[in-house]
């Protein structure tokens, strides 16, 4: 570890090469306004983001004209011809569209300013364009538009309550980590409605590494990561109203305000969504809760400087989900009604960001957060009180140079479950873990059109010892039609009782960690090649083929005995999922074509027989189209097929196909109105089972393995009343 940590900070201090010439540039769209986070950068990659007044220097360029590309998503790209004898500013425009994901060079997960095109980590961006059309289909929460990426599986865990998680590549939940800004989010105890209280609307954009990301963020992220970038103001007053109904009973109303001066700037997202409980299938119990969440998150920016900005936020989410016996929820329970299960949750999280650009365009972040989670779960039978405290706190530095770049950072994090007052018995008591790490990331632009890129990290954990993660990746361009990336590195996930499971476990069974149980330990592999062509006329054509596989050592093992106790045990033999991801994007003038494929065999080694990983389709297929039309309306259409899946102790599930349709009807430039149908073939699981056992006053609920909603259909109007 000591040895890990010296070889970081040696790379933290490194001497930087002093720039003789400056490329400077402002970025702005047709309205004239700025555009912030705008790469821009030459043919070899070289280059920086625009800061929030869209202008960007980029030092240490050749004093010959050279060509500088300017990249965003949801934005045509540009680029220009410049010489280095002078030091104008050069004023671009770019304009809105341009929706090809490879060609999307900003993102924040890799930490440098490496066009993502060419970048050795495969970075997928959902971007504004992504968002914005989230935010008028299902403006509650981002579950959906992730479960449109391939090899993303969005999983419901509980019937009653909704808990849902996010799988990547076969793995189950816990191994995905989900970030926002860049500091982890959801876990153990708050994790099951992490991805259920995040709506679009507040959202830049979402960005998603498949794999082992850990150097950078630490040993969760052994399935991948899921980064949610929040949205910055610009100089223009901004505001967005987006009210929406269904006919699942729900009605949601949000808000988004955001406005920068010189000095100051803000963002103000607040939503309220309400559910009743409804039973589709007509079993008397609800397939959809009775919800009810009110989210707000304000934030405030200052910059001292141009160099420098300060960014403080608080994000509260409060809500009520009633689930169960439909007549319970009524208010009229006799001697056989009894059954229900009701979540009252409260998040509080602060946090705080300081950027600042120093000479040589070498940028320096600290930033920290705090979160709160309450969580009231009572039943017809028992009532637990629960409070999870997390923290995170981080201080980095990008260094970037001329063929080389080096990222280098130290970071804490923990988090510490109690049982509060008025809990029933329960043998969690208390939980916590505490690390305290170092990472650093070397990138290096070598001859042919070749990136290396190699990182470390170090981690000292509170009961589980020292954890040491190198990661290699590699990218190489052809030529401007193919190219290929290769990686592989470790993990690690630290035991916690309180993860999210694919069968919802009641908190009240679950037992504490053996004391001789051992951290998860993983290596994972990726290689995948690209082929784009422009096929003239307007049609381009991208196709990306990855193979994965990831190898759990020690997995941490869930078994529920006779007497309804949960305990965890270490395997023996190793979890391993591996596969290959296949999708096609073709835009063909206005239409926009996404084809995905992806096989996965996932495995559990450690068991004599039925090694397969439960509820995990084998093989899974998704579409998307989109057109518009005459510039006011836009229709899309897309679908899934999910293959037959395994069930441990019962027989395999139905495959099954889901479609869903929009329109998009744009009024002048402020009114949007969109209707939408989900699941338009109304498949649900209760069409071919009952998916509780056991009595009505006691039901045993199956894990869930498709939708239980049915068919959903939501009319919704977005509002821009600054829209000119």
């Amino acid at each position: 570890m000591k040895y890990s940590v010296a070889v970081i900070f040696i790379f933290c201090f490194l001497p930087l090469a002093k720039a003789q010439y400056a490329f400077r540039a402002v970025v702005k769209d047709k309205d004239k306004h700025p555009i912030p986070g705008v790469i821009v950068a030459d043919k070899h990659g070289h280059g920086a983001a625009t800061n929030d007044s869209g202008r960007v220097i980029i030092a240490n360029v050749n004093i010959t004209p050279d060509t500088f590309y300017f990249t965003f998503v949801g934005y045509q790209s540009d680029s220009v011809i410049a010489d280095m004898h002078n030091d104008r500013w050069h004023e671009v425009t770019l304009s809105e569209g341009g929706k090809e994901l490879e060609e999307v060079i900003f993102v924040s997960s890799t930490r440098t300013n490496e066009r993502i095109e060419n970048a050795p980590v495969k970075v997928e961006v959902l971007g504004k364009e992504e968002l914005d059309e989230e935010n008028t289909i299902r403006p509650a929460n981002i579950a959906s538009i992730l479960g449109d990426v391939s090899g993303v599986q969005i999983q419901q865990s509980s019937a009653t309550s909704g808990n849902t998680n996010v799988r990547i590549q076969g793995l189950n939940g816990q191994y995905t980590q989900i970030l926002r800004d860049g500091m982890p989010l959801y876990d153990g105890f708050s994790g099951g409605f992490g991805i259920l209280q995040i709506p679009p609307l507040d959202l830049r954009q979402v960005e998603l590494i498949k794999g082992s990301a850990s150097t950078l963020y630490g040993g969760g992220a052994i399935a991948g990561l899921i980064n949610l970038i929040s949205k910055r103001p610009t100089n223009e007053q901004e505001a967005i109203f987006t009210i929406n109904a269904t006919t699942l009973q729900e009605q949601d109303v949000n808000v988004y305000f955001a406005k920068r001066s010189k000095k100051f700037g803000y963002t103000l997202f607040a939503a309220y969504d309400h559910q009743n409980a409804v039973d589709v299938n007509g079993d008397g119990f609800s397939d959809a809760p009775q919800l009810s969440t009110f989210n707000i998150h304000p934030r405030l920016f200052f910059y001292p400087d141009e160099k420098t900005t300060l960014t403080v936020g608080y994000n509260g989410t409060f809500e009520r989900r009633y689930g169960g016996d439909l007549q319970v929820i009524n208010g009229l329970p006799d001697s056989t009604h009894q059954y229900y299960e009701k979540d009252l949750t409260h998040r509080n999280t602060g946090e705080l960001i300081f950027e600042r650009a120093l000479p040589g365009l070498v940028k320096l972040t600290v930033k920290g957060s705090v979160s709160s989670f309450d969580r009231n779960i009572s039943t017809n039978i028992d009532e637990i009180n629960g409070n999870q405290l997390n923290y995170y706190s981080e201080a980095s530095v990008f260094i970037p140079q001329k063929n080389n770049s080096i990222v280098a950072g130290i970071n804490a994090t923990g988090n510490n479950f109690k049982k509060l007052a008025g809990t029933d018995s329960i043998a969690l008591n208390e939980f916590q873990d505490n690390v305290i790490g170092a990472f650093a990331q070397y990138t290096l632009h070598l001859p042919a059109q070749t990136t290396l890129e190699a990182g470390l990290r170090g981690d000292h954990t509170d009961h589980y010892g020292n954890f040491i993660l190198p990661r290699i990746a590699l990218f190489h361009r052809f030529n401007d039609r193919w190219a290929m990336r290769a990686g592989a590195g470790l993990g690690y996930k630290i035991p916690n009782p309180l993860e999210v499971q694919i069968i919802d476990y009641p908190t009240q069974d679950l037992q504490p960690l053996p004391t001789n149980i051992k951290a998860e330990t993983s290596t994972g592999y990726n290689l995948e090649g690209n082929f784009k062509k422009d096929l003239g006329n307007d049609i381009n054509l991208f196709i990306n083929h990855a193979f994965f596989l990831t190898q759990i050592a020690n997995p941490i093992v869930a078994t529920q005995l006779a007497d309804q106790r949960v305990v965890f045990s270490n395997g023996d033999k190793q979890v391993s999922t591996m596969g290959f991801d296949t999708y096609v994007k073709l835009t063909i003038k206005a239409l926009e074509l996404y084809l995905g494929y992806t096989y996965t065999d996932a495995e559990r080694k450690y068991l004599q027989q039925n090694q397969f990983l439960p509820l995990t389709p084998r093989n899974r297929f998704a579409f998307t189209a989109v057109k518009p039309f005459a510039e006011k309306w836009r229709v899309g259409l897309e679908g899934s097929y999910v293959g037959s899946e395994y069930r441990d102790g019962d027989i395999n599930t139905q495959p099954y196909f889901l479609a869903a349709v929009m329109v998009e009807r744009k009024i002048g430039k402020k009114f949007t109105v969109v209707l939408n149908c989900e699941n338009l073939l109304d498949y649900r699981q209760t069409k071919f089972e009952q998916i509780y056992t056991g009595p009505v006053t006691d039901p045993t609920f199956k894990p869930l393995w498709a939708p239980i909603d049915g068919r959903v259909v939501n009319l919704s109007v977005r509002i821009r009343p600054f829209n000119k």
